[in-house]
């Protein structure tokens, strides 16, 4: 069945270039304004074949469009020649010999073509600076060999030397590769050859804005030692320092001519084989020119202005000039002048204010073509030149200071509307890069399928887009897809997966007919090399956009594929430890337990504990070590599991039993700090490993005196008179984080009254999750402290665990409790 509409497709390397928006917008518009479909595929330059195989081309993702979905293709060579080669290139043009086809850029055999006339471009600029500024030592820095627009360039330049019988020299000749880097590379060679030149041409902007940098670099000057012209007139030739003259091409004149021939090719009308459309030089500081208006425009004998009447004598020639004054290129914009002289005769005739109407209207017209908008500074200074007399020279006063009035206020509108589009697109540039940063860049953390496309769900309507379908191959050969993710109207469509024929590019329904649609297709791939799908997306204002998301999402599919990998390797591997793990946690056990002091007594204290492993072991440790004056207690627990913190456990254990028991033991500050920097050498240095421990060690006097020092959860102690707990903070640092914690070290010191319990615990008790994920907390363990104060100790003990158990179905970490009820001697 025959499709309502024409679809066509464009397809270009990517999105962001100057010279790839320019093609881009004219094709879009004259699309629209012809009411067919459009189709834009890029980033495929690097899946065209590199020498030209015809096997190997069809199989590259290009041709993935044929003609079920498109009726004619746009091909806009100059972006994709320099990356595969003419004869690839031209090759891979003729493979669509059953499509009307054109090429933009470049001249492809037997395929209508469109091109600026690039060997003209470049004899404009070299003649302009060897008539205009004298200069006969040309350099000329020429694009890669295999784009044919570098070599038509090269050609022109050498034609205007000819047609001025200047000598060609080859010193004065460089290759480059339309980078800034290959520019500033040229001028480096160049003056290393040591060869005199007085001007250099450029077959881009980028490389006459490399060589501009490098000359600068060298102290050369940049018009006052050397002229600089170079070739397209992109954006940013307009704000440098000094700013670029170059040869424009009107890009989008070209997209809007393209659409046209292919339209005229699917009606069967006949077309031109090759279209040339002209160029322009635009003078601007790095020639030398600056930009040329008022005096400088009028014509020879040009006869001074003596009123309102005899503007219509110069009605013409006013015309003439005011186009000469600014580049403007688009078609809308046709006769602006001569509006723009009849606004400015209705002003003088009496309506105030039609000329700044006018002006600001023409302004807005331009600034939707993409006119520079300061050029129109040029105007205001033309027409005051041509229209202004002095008094002495019979002019009317009252007539010149309301002329003066008028270009007063038309400089302020020019300048206002100028800043306003500048700031307008350096918003539109900060606004991208922020979604880029926001929106895109964790899209290639998302280790799985399902998390990718949640994200894609909630992030893509925050960078405008509203119509996305993302799809996968299903085979090796490309040949069929599944849908992986649909998005109409900003929200995420719940559609079973689908698989099609890969040539529809979307699933059934995507691209219908029943509106005119606009969308951007870019492949799904990582590397060039790695192929998983395409992405179809409507149209989004920032062309920055489309680059990063095609990026982020072939890396988030590469992710995705090394995660599954990862997980069934770990897997594999899992199977393989699982034994060896479950031995090192018996042996881990049986060191944490078998330490465990089997009797529990210290003059004064009613004492008891109990310590509980988790199913991975962990290296929980308490020990309690009587003194002939009272005794010792002590507590911590090492990070990690297994084998490794059961034997930092033991290191502890057995370092602080020996200096304890010592009969000049230190106090605990001085015992905790030793033991830090043994435990510090030895698992740092020599088993290269970076566990850590926390350890609080309590020294008890029969008087019910405390001192204690170190890091660990808070001393618990309830009171029979309160019968509530007090919860006493330590203060100190990890054993075995730092090498010296001896200034981070102190003695602190709590007293015991009669009667007093005494809860020391580790973090698996107060970390204990429920199937809620709720923790036990302190709060739950110091009531069920304070409800069995009265009991015994062992008592007391057990209602911890028993809450502890019932709260946690399975611990994750191992369980320590020790209780102390201290008895002041009778």
């Amino acid at each position: 069945m025959k499709r309502r509409r024409p679809t066509l497709a464009l397809l270009i390397d990517n999105m962001a270039g100057d010279y790839q928006s320019e093609v881009r917008s004219g094709i879009e518009r004259a699309a629209e304004a012809h009411g067919v479909n459009l189709l834009i595929a890029f980033a495929f330059g690097d899946l065209i074949p590199l020498h030209g195989s015809t096997d190997a081309a069809r199989r590259s993702l290009y041709h993935i469009i044929r003609s079920e979905i498109v009726d004619g293709i746009i091909v806009a060579s100059a972006t994709l020649c320099h990356l595969v080669g003419i004869d690839a290139l031209r090759e891979f043009c003729r493979s669509y010999a059953s499509l009307p086809l054109c090429s933009i850029g470049m001249a492809v055999d037997d395929i209508p073509s469109l091109m600026v006339d690039n060997a003209l471009g470049t004899e404009i600029a070299v003649l302009h600076l060897v008539d205009e500024h004298g200069c006969r030592r040309i350099a000329y820095i020429s694009g890669p060999t295999s784009n044919e627009e570098a070599l038509l360039r090269a050609g022109g330049y050498r034609r205007a030397l000819t047609a001025r019988s200047i000598a060609y020299d080859e010193r004065l000749f460089m290759s480059g590769a339309f980078t800034v880097g290959s520019g500033r590379a040229a001028i480096c060679e160049l003056l290393e050859r040591g060869v005199d030149f007085d001007a250099i041409v450029a077959a881009n902007d980028w490389m006459a804005l490399g060589a501009i940098e490098l000359l600068k670099e060298r102290g050369i000057d940049v018009p006052g030692d050397v002229l600089v012209c170079g070739f397209d007139d992109i954006r940013t030739a307009r704000f440098t320092k000094p700013s670029l003259s170059t040869v424009r091409q009107p890009t989008k004149e070209l997209g809007g001519l393209a659409v046209e021939t292919v339209l005229q090719m699917i009606e069967g009308e006949p077309v031109p084989a090759l279209r040339l459309v002209g160029v322009e030089l635009t003078r601007r500081a790095s020639c030398g020119c600056g930009r040329r208006a008022g005096p400088l425009l009028l014509p020879p004998g040009a006869a001074a202005w003596s009123g309102p009447s005899s503007l219509a004598g110069q009605r013409a020639s006013l015309e003439r000039a005011l186009a000469q004054a600014v580049t403007i290129s688009a078609r809308s914009l046709d006769g602006w002048a001569d509006r723009l002289l009849s606004a400015l005769e209705e002003e003088l005739a009496g309506d105030r204010g039609r000329f700044l109407c006018g002006l600001e209207e023409l302004l807005d017209a331009a600034r939707r073509e993409g006119v520079l908008l300061e050029q129109f500074q040029s105007v205001i200074s033309l027409l005051r030149a041509r229209l202004q007399r002095a008094s002495e020279q019979g002019g009317d006063a009252a007539l010149n200071e309301t002329l003066e009035q008028i270009w007063h206020a038309s400089r302020i509108a020019i300048g206002s509307a100028s800043v306003h589009v500048e700031g307008e697109q350096r918003l539109k540039v900060e606004l991208a890069a922020i979604d880029i940063n926001y929106g895109i860049r964790h899209f290639s953390t998302c280790l799985n399928l399902p998390v990718l496309r949640s994200t894609l769900a909630a992030d893509l309507p925050k960078l405008q887009f509203s119509r996305v379908a993302v799809s996968l191959f299903d085979d090796a050969q490309r040949s069929t897809m599944s849908l992986f993710f649909w998005m109409e109207d900003g929200r995420e469509v719940e559609v079973p997966p689908v698989s099609f024929p890969a040539h529809l590019l979307a699933p059934p329904g995507f691209l219908s007919d029943d509106e005119r649609w606009s969308v951007i297709m870019f492949p799904i791939a990582f590397g060039g090399i790695e192929k998983f799908g395409l992405a179809v997306v409507d149209g989004q204002p920032n062309e920055m956009i489309y680059d990063a998301l095609r990026l982020q999402l072939g890396s988030a599919m590469k992710a995705a594929a090394l995660h599954r990998e990862v997980v069934r390797q770990v897997e594999l591997r899992e199977r393989i430890e699982q034994e060896k793990v479950r031995e090192e946690s018996r042996v881990a056990a049986r060191i944490q337990t078998t330490l465990v002091p089997e009797r529990l007594s210290v003059e004064g204290l009613e004492l008891c504990a109990t310590m509980k492993p988790a199913a991975e072991v962990g290296g929980d440790y308490y020990d309690v070590i009587a003194t002939p004056d009272g005794g010792w207690i002590g507590i911590g627990d090492v990070a990690g599991h297994g084998l490794a913190a059961g034997l930092i456990m033991l290191m502890i254990q057995s370092m602080v039993s020996v200096m304890a028991s010592s009969a000049a033991a230190e106090g605990p500050r001085g015992i905790v700090c030793a033991v830090n920097r043994a435990v510090y050498k030895n698992v740092r240095d020599r088993l290269k490993r970076d566990e850590h421990a926390t350890l609080l060690l309590m020294r008890y006097t029969r008087d019910g005196r405390v001192t204690f020092a170190g890091a660990h959860e808070d001393i618990l102690v309830c009171s029979p008179r309160t019968r509530r707990c007090a919860r006493v903070p330590t203060s100190g640092v990890f054993i075995g984080a730092l090498p010296e914690i001896d200034a981070m070290t102190r003695d602190a010191e709590l007293v015991l009254e009669d009667g007093d319990v005494l809860v020391l615990y580790s973090d698996g008790v107060t970390e204990a999750r429920n199937e809620h994920r709720e923790q036990f907390g302190l709060d739950r363990l110091c009531a069920t402290v304070e409800a069995a104060q009265s009991a015994p100790v062992e008592v007391i003990r057990d209602r911890i665990r028993g809450e502890v158990e019932g709260w946690c179905p399975s611990l994750d970490d191992d369980i320590t409790i020790l209780v102390a009820r201290y008895r002041k001697p009778g």
